[in-house]
């Protein structure tokens, strides 16, 4: 009796050099590579694999694509395990999101809905452990709003948010935020902005940041979760304005 073929059957593994690959990582990830550790060299992932050295480097190649390894030359050289970067794995995730806002498959609301989940208790946690270094960092991101609004505004209007975001101390909240509002700040055209609007982003950021150097974190979370609403509102016409 034969056996049938039915769409159950396992798919087939892929390339070599994406095996390999899959098992590095799988081997990253999991932490039996810690960071800074050194991949095998080819001798030995020859012996574990039964693969060439064409094989291997397709699949370092891949490792380094994913910004996993870090990969040196000479005498002392080879691949290492690389270092987390918030800026890496953000960047990343920023353009994962940016292709799911351009596809529409993520709305305004939902975009700014998770800013509102991680955001507003986060400005609560920063007026409660903001380092006196990190204020000097939010009055450094004030601007004027009184002038022709361009790169330095935007700059420092994202710069603000990702102060407040460092000061709860969870790296995590940074990582997961900012790429969401880097997206709705660059996809809904800051400057068609409508009238008004970096005149009460500025009011804002001033009463928030008062409310943080004063410690009052649940001030500061009505502030932020009002501010939020303020945006929200603008990126919401800009929405309808781009698509009419």
């Amino acid at each position: 009796m034969t056996e049938a073929t039915t769409g159950d059957a396992p798919s087939k593994p892929g390339p070599a050099y994406a095996v390999l690959a899959e098992q590095l990582r799988s081997r990253i990830l999991s932490g039996e590579l810690p960071q800074g550790a050194r991949l095998p060299n080819d001798t030995e992932l020859t012996a574990e694999f039964g693969v060439g050295r064409s094989t291997i480097r397709e699949a370092l190649r891949s490792l380094a694509s994913q910004n996993l390894i870090t990969t040196t030359r000479g005498v002392t050289g080879g691949s290492f395990v690389a270092s987390p970067s918030i800026g890496h794995i953000s960047a990343n995730l920023e353009t994962g999101v940016a292709l799911m806002a351009a596809a529409e498959a993520v709305t305004v609301d939902q975009l700014m809905e998770v800013r509102n989940l991680m955001e507003v208790p986060a400005a609560g946690m920063a007026a409660f452990r903001r380092t006196e270094e990190q204020l000097d960092e939010l009055r450094a991101a004030i601007f004027d709003p009184k002038g022709i609004q361009g790169p330095d505004t935007y700059a420092k209007n994202q710069e603000f948010h990702l102060v407040l975001l460092r000061a709860t101390g969870n790296p995590l909240l940074e990582l997961i935020t900012a790429p969401v509002f880097r997206v709705l700040a660059t996809r809904f055209g800051r400057d068609h902005a409508p009238g008004g609007f970096w005149h009460c982003v500025d009011h804002d950021h001033r009463a928030i940041l008062e409310v943080v150097a004063a410690g009052d974190s649940m001030a500061a979370i009505d502030l932020m979760r009002r501010h939020l609403d303020h945006l929200g509102d603008s990126y919401r016409r800009m929405d309808r304005l781009r698509t009419e």
